[in-house]
């Protein structure tokens, strides 16, 4: 940023991102009535860039583009320039990027987007260098024909405009109904076997994402089939993923993807919601193999958001960029001698030898630590903890990475549900803590007049949430209570869940639309349901609603999920491995469920909690039912009422595909019916 130079409209913004082109000889505009108004009398096309804060490629176009002074003249004199922050405007990214994927047959960020001053696209792409190079068009030169077709045949653009947006809404926001069957969910499970990389993990060719909720539908597979090849995927991805460079052995945490099959070089920025996604499916792959591997990493990735991505107040923050000094990757990257300096020959020795640091290096010269050719039975014989911390003391020093501070309600519900996993399955009460901080900061800050909202920072909060928002934040407090079974918290959810169908909900033919009713309104209104980095509002809500309509009895709610099946189905079964998280809720549906009231104090049913824990039980629901909790339950989850204690004692009243057994006194009978 220079800020020896005039600052334009952006600087007034809290985005971080639009704060980045604050500087910029553009004369940028947000997205404003403003920059709409004035492109439509003075007659103008609307430039459209959108990206965020911790991009790569967003900061390269940046530099090269965006901060010259020739292209600030083509765009200031030819166009309205607006620029978007994505995360904080997922409803204007995702509208705009289904056009782009359309005309271009891919998207990525940064997005670019040419369209008329009544918001209609006749041009796409993402990112553009300054000028034509290597068969890639140059920015300049794409500006100005444009902007001569613009003033020399207007109506041509204007045609095309309307002929996208017409073939647009038809492919792609129009749902396909249909049924989900078993043979769609064996479909989406052949898939995921047959392009699983038997050699590294994960699925398909670099670049590699994470994409956890594909490994949780296969954990989910793995329970109901007892199909060993689902759990192996899962659990060799894992482990290989952990191995790479794309987790941080230094400071923790997981960055966005690899860039190579090998989980070696990570594209590095580091996300909230994967780190949130990532520490579920590593517990639940724990509760399954028992393995205290995977337990571990989730305890890591734990560390590095409460020491790095916590605010003062408990919210959580959003991003740590990939680059820094200018220089992707260059806080995380060590030389040989520098880490023999550190540590001494000896440790030195042993740790480089351990990590694959050489003096060639395994990355442009440099080295990413990584675990990728050791066995990790290995690492249970050293301990490497104090000199990894003498090198995490020592990077500490380095310029850090850009952190993207806001905080987002939808990613946050996310890490709710993480650390509320975590206190439940390792009975760790600080992650509790955290969950119920996080949560107890959304209401304080995001919570206005009955409506959430999407963005916070230096206390504003600001944007009408999303369908995200709800469905992300609903299933971290159904999580939430589950960990610590405060009442208020289910009851929070069932308020946001009433506000979520009110808002969203399409009447007429079922499903959530992306934004509410309420909200701004642009060239469409779409919903979602493919699952992309993170699972589709729709998949998470559908869920909600079946865990819901258990822990309180309302029918209603699983109708509401048996219809986003059937909105969806036609166009899921078209692609199924898109939809896994939605797979998720449909087991949920079709498999045998669970329902557990426990009947006694906190610390009575420790064990019985305990045991349940134990095991990886994806379809159960839980309740604790006492005095303090019982009044608020039973307004909550009237069936409740009848449930009384067997002769003061701690009781569990277990009930399974509609039918119960009688109610349990002894924890060896509940062990009984768990593992039969």
């Amino acid at each position: 940023m220079n800020i020896s130079r005039k600052s334009n409209r952006l600087i007034h913004e809290k985005s971080p991102y639009l704060l980045q082109h604050a500087y910029n000889p553009v004369d940028w505009h947000s997205w404003s009535s403003e920059a709409f108004d004035k492109a439509t009398q003075e007659n103008k096309p609307i430039f459209l860039s959108i990206g965020y804060s911790t991009c790569h490629w967003c900061h390269v176009m940046e530099r090269e583009s965006f901060e010259d002074e020739e292209v600030a003249e083509v765009l200031n004199k030819h166009y309205i320039a607006i620029k978007v922050d994505r995360e904080e405007r997922p409803d204007i990214d995702g509208l705009y990027m289904t056009y782009c994927q359309a005309l271009t047959g891919q998207g990525g960020w940064p997005l670019t987007i040419i369209m008329t001053p009544d918001k209609k696209p006749f041009f796409a792409g993402t990112y553009f260098p300054k000028n034509t190079r290597m068969g890639m068009t140059g920015l300049i030169e794409l500006l100005k024909n444009i902007s001569l077709v613009w003033f020399n045949d207007h109506e041509k653009l204007l045609e095309s405009s309307e002929d996208i947006i017409k073939q647009v809404n038809q492919h792609f926001f129009t749902e396909r109904t249909g049924n989900i069957s078993n043979q769609t969910i064996e479909k989406s499970f052949k898939t995921f076997n047959k392009i699983f990389d038997t050699k590294y993990g994960g699925f398909g060719k670099a670049p590699k994402f994470p994409t956890p909720h594909n490994l949780m539908f296969l954990l989910r597979y793995y329970k109901v089939n007892k199909d060993q090849k689902s759990l192996d995927m899962v659990t060799d991805t894992l482990k290989s993923m952990y191995k790479g460079g794309m987790f941080d052995h230094i400071g923790f945490g997981f960055s966005r993807y690899s860039t190579d099959d090998r989980w070696l070089a990570p594209h590095f920025e580091k996300m909230l919601y994967d780190n949130a996604l990532l520490a579920v499916v590593y517990l639940e792959a724990y509760q399954i193999t028992k393995d205290e591997l995977f337990s571990d990493v989730a305890r890591k990735v734990f560390t590095y958001v409460l020491e790095k991505m916590t605010s003062p107040d408990g919210g959580f923050y959003s991003a740590e960029d990939a680059d820094s000094e200018g220089i992707e990757g260059k806080f995380y990257l060590w030389d040989q001698a520098e880490i023999l300096n550190l540590l001494g020959i000896e440790e030195g020795t042993n740790f480089c030898k351990m990590y694959d640091i050489t003096s060639t290096g395994n990355f442009e010269g440099k080295n990413i630590p990584n675990l990728i050719r050791v066995d990790l039975k290995d690492l249970e014989n050293h301990d490497y903890n104090n000199m990894r911390k003498k090198l995490y003391d020592y990077r500490e020093k380095r310029i850090p990475p850009h952190k993207d501070d806001k905080i987002l309600t939808s990613w946050n519900g996310l890490m709710i549900a993480a650390f509320s996993y975590g206190a439940r399955i390792l009975n760790n009460q600080d992650y509790a803590q955290a969950a119920k901080k996080a949560a107890d900061f959304i209401f304080t800050n995001l919570y206005q007049d009955k409506r959430l909202l999407a963005r916070f920072r230096e206390k504003e909060a600001k944007h009408l949430g999303y369908v995200d928002d709800y469905a992300f934040l609903i299933w971290g407090l159904i999580e939430l209570y589950e960990a610590n079974y405060e009442p208020h918290y289910l009851k929070k959810a069932l308020d946001l869940n009433q506000e979520l169908l009110k808002l969203f909900w399409d009447n007429e033919k079922g499903g959530l639309f992306f934004s509410g009713s309420d909200s701004e309104k642009l060239i469409a209104r779409p919903k979602e349901i493919y699952n992309g980095a993170m699972p589709s509002g729709n998949s998470v809500a559908a869920y909600n609603f079946l865990k819901l309509a258990r822990l309180t009895g309302d029918q209603e709610l699983e109708n509401k999920a048996n219809q986003i099946f059937e909105t969806f189905g036609g166009t899921v079964e078209n692609s199924p491995t898109a939809h896994s998280f939605l797979f998720n809720a449909l087991l949920y549906n079709i498999s045998k469920s669970t329902e557990i009231v426990f009947m006694g104090t906190k610390e009575e049913m420790q064990q019985y909690k305990d045991t349940l824990t134990h095991n990886f039980e994806p379809f159960t629901t839980t309740h604790l039912l006492n005095n303090g909790t019982r009044e608020s339950l039973i307004s909550i989850a009237p069936f409740l009422e009848n449930n009384q204690q067997v002769e003061n004692k701690p009781t569990v009243f277990v009930c399974e595909n509609h039918s119960c057994h009688p109610p349990l006194t002894s924890l060896e009978e509940f062990k009984s019916i768990l593992n039969s």
